[in-house]
């Protein structure tokens, strides 16, 4: 495609909503700075030009190109979960592969990976639309889910399965056999609660044992009442219009304020209507990736934009939710606002995809290999 008709013809408003959003992940940021101290803020403005240079790049190659390497990529992703162990711990877990200087999380990665996979094995198969068909895309979902969850990181393994049933939705999967396949993933919870550690384990407990306003709480809830305080703090236009309503540094301490709790920080700083802002910036982002899943005719690229809408959608509601109280701490962030580079990089490359696939809707399926119409 020459770079003319690339200009033209590329989604701007996805661009344009990630870039707003990063900045005002650089806003929670500098405030967290200031509140907590420490310097994050630059660092994050590195992090953020590599994943927006990511996202324009990965647009520009013919999307395609990806389906005959989607199995590679994901058994590397695979074995990445697994080459974390050969690295020491950091916060009693193993999540990151130390390069020098450099940490990559390979969890953030396999998110991509895995739509990638389950798109390439979805998009010819005719199987899924029997229940026992379900078997394999379950068997690829399960794969990175436990893998993560032995780390242990609870809040990533938690984005899969609703991305597989949106992805199973988008290929046509039977409503009834999913709804089976719902029902046995509930009956099998006692199972998987096996198999979660102490802590993700009195993480859940505490969302149902939350204390009062004015009563301590316990050291699992201890998050959860930090982040509803921080978020109340903000009133309706934020310490940035209004200014702070107390000088109480204790009433503002949050810890993993930069990253998994970021919304309750930019709700402090921005108020209700700044966080209403955010949230109708997610619910565009991701309408117009259902958009142009709506509107692209070939079937990986279809499945690929309705992978990274559900994406961006479950780890939007997870981490809000957990924010408010509504949903146990999980230690999932923010996508393009939370601080860490493997996140944003993550992120910028599934809308580099989207972009990729938004530009090339011109594939006719006929019962012949795929003939291309229009670049």
């Amino acid at each position: 495609m020459k770079p003319t008709a690339w200009a033209q013809r590329l989604p701007w408003s996805i661009a344009a909503i990630a870039v707003a959003l990063i900045l005002l992940g650089w806003l929670g940021i500098a405030r967290c700075e200031e509140l907590f101290g420490g310097s994050y803020l630059h660092r994050q403005m590195v992090y953020s030009a590599a994943a927006i240079a990511a996202m324009l790049l990965v647009s520009i190659p013919n999307y395609r190109i990806l389906c005959r390497f989607s199995y590679a990529i994901f058994l590397l992703s695979l074995l990445s979960l697994m080459a974390v162990y050969f690295f020491p711990m950091r916060n009693n877990s193993h999540r990151w592969i130390l390069l020098g200087p450099i940490s990559v999380q390979p969890s953030e990665f396999a998110k991509v990976a895995y739509v990638l996979a389950l798109a390439q094995y979805l998009m010819y198969r005719e199987n899924y639309r029997r229940l026992r068909g379900l078997v394999v895309p379950l068997a690829i979902t399960m794969l990175p889910v436990l893998l993560i969850l032995r780390e242990p990181d609870l809040g990533t393994a938690s984005v899969f399965l609703p991305v597989l049933f949106v992805m199973l939705f988008a290929a046509g999967a039977k409503h009834l056999d999913l709804a089976i396949v719902l029902a046995i993933g509930l009956l099998v919870l006692p199972l998987l609660w096996t198999h979660m550690s102490t802590e993700q384990q009195s993480r859940v407990t505490a969302l149902f044992d939350q204390p009062g306003p004015d009563q301590r709480p316990s050291d699992d809830a201890y998050h959860l009442q930090q982040a509803k305080k921080m978020r109340a703090l903000g009133g309706a236009w934020g310490s940035l219009i209004a200014g702070q309503v107390t000088d109480d540094r204790g009433a503002y301490r949050l810890p993993e304020a930069r990253a998994d709790f970021i919304f309750c920080v930019l709700g402090e700083r921005l108020g209700l209507w700044g966080i209403a802002a955010v949230l109708g910036l997610f619910g565009l982002l991701v309408w117009r990736a259902v958009a142009i899943a709506a509107a692209t005719r070939e079937p990986f690229g279809r499945l690929v934009a309705a992978g990274v809408a559900a994406l961006f959608a479950v780890e939007v509601l997870i981490n809000t939710g957990m924010s408010a109280g509504l949903l146990p701490v999980t230690g999932l962030s923010l996508p393009l606002i939370s601080y860490g580079g493997s996140g944003l990089l993550t992120h910028g490359i599934a809308l580099g995809l989207l972009l990729n696939i938004g530009l090339r809707p011109g594939y006719e399926v006929t019962k012949e290999p795929f003939r291309y119409v229009a670049e």
